[in-house]
């Protein structure tokens, strides 16, 4: 089975007697579920409901490790530091650790067990690239953080709903307001979704559907793969960006009609 470094993620180690209680308040995930054996998948949201980080969250004995990507650990760490208050709580860097994906199989990745297993290890062998990640990740509709972005996107039209990465259940956290009441609706109005380009594109551009603009491109393309932010007012029209077609790509975890 193909294993990938991660190599754009870092690991924050989170110790202390009140990091639960801590975290419990803060994501949107219900911590108090977290074991070894179940890693989460998380949103640090705005209190407007955005998505400000994408986290997964591992068990290490009373320890928490966050997987976050590489380019924001530091914006997370001085984030953290800044709501913990009182809080008994240390938040440093895991240098000890990397993160690793390996898939071919179902296995624990939090959003879906299509994505193989995610996992934490001071080293593994690694037979496949970034590349090879980015080709089985984008058809099953597995945004990065690129493309989700920071203050951008709301946390369910990142697909967190479908992909494991909210609880309706737990308690209050920050941003729980506007995505209780998002959840409730009856669909989604835009979503990120994969497309398959068939000729070339600017970045962020314009995702048409005849005339009208039926959203944009969100992070890097992957070979003729690409995520959108996509109204899904024009799901079944046919697409295009820079003028050339495109194919929506559907996940098997969203319902047709949806």
């Amino acid at each position: 089975m193909p294993v990938c470094h991660m190599i754009n993620r870092n690991i924050l180690r989170l110790s202390g007697p009140d990091v639960r209680e801590f975290l419990q308040g803060l994501l949107t995930q219900d911590i108090g579920a977290l074991s070894p054996d179940a890693p989460q998948y998380a949103g640090l949201l705005s209190p407007q409901g955005k998505a400000l980080f994408q986290l997964f969250l591992f068990a290490d004995a009373d320890d928490v490790l966050i997987d976050v990507e590489a380019a924001q650990a530091d914006a997370l760490a001085k984030r953290l530091t800044m709501v913990r208050l009182r809080k008994q709580v240390a938040i440093a860097p895991e240098l000890a650790l990397s993160v690793w994906q390996q898939w071919g199989e179902p296995g624990n990745d939090p959003r879906t067990p299509l994505a193989g297993s995610r996992f934490l290890a001071a080293e593994a062998t690694a037979d496949a690239t970034m590349a090879d990640w980015h080709a089985h990740r984008l058809p099953l509709g597995l945004p990065e953080a690129d493309e989700i972005g920071s203050d951008e996107l709301l946390w369910l039209e990142t697909n967190a709903r479908e992909l494991n990465g909210v609880s309706f259940t737990k308690g209050c956290y920050t941003g729980q307001e506007n995505t209780a009441r998002m959840h409730h609706r009856d669909k989604l109005r835009k979503r990120l979704l994969p497309l398959r380009l068939t000729g070339p594109s600017t970045p962020d551009a314009a995702l048409m559907a005849g005339e009208r603009q039926a959203g944009e491109l969100r992070g890097t393309r992957h070979g003729d793969l690409q995520m959108a932010i996509f109204r899904m007012d024009y799901a079944d029209q046919p697409l295009s960006v820079d003028g050339a077609a495109v194919e929506l790509i559907r996940p098997q975890w969203l319902a047709s009609g949806d």
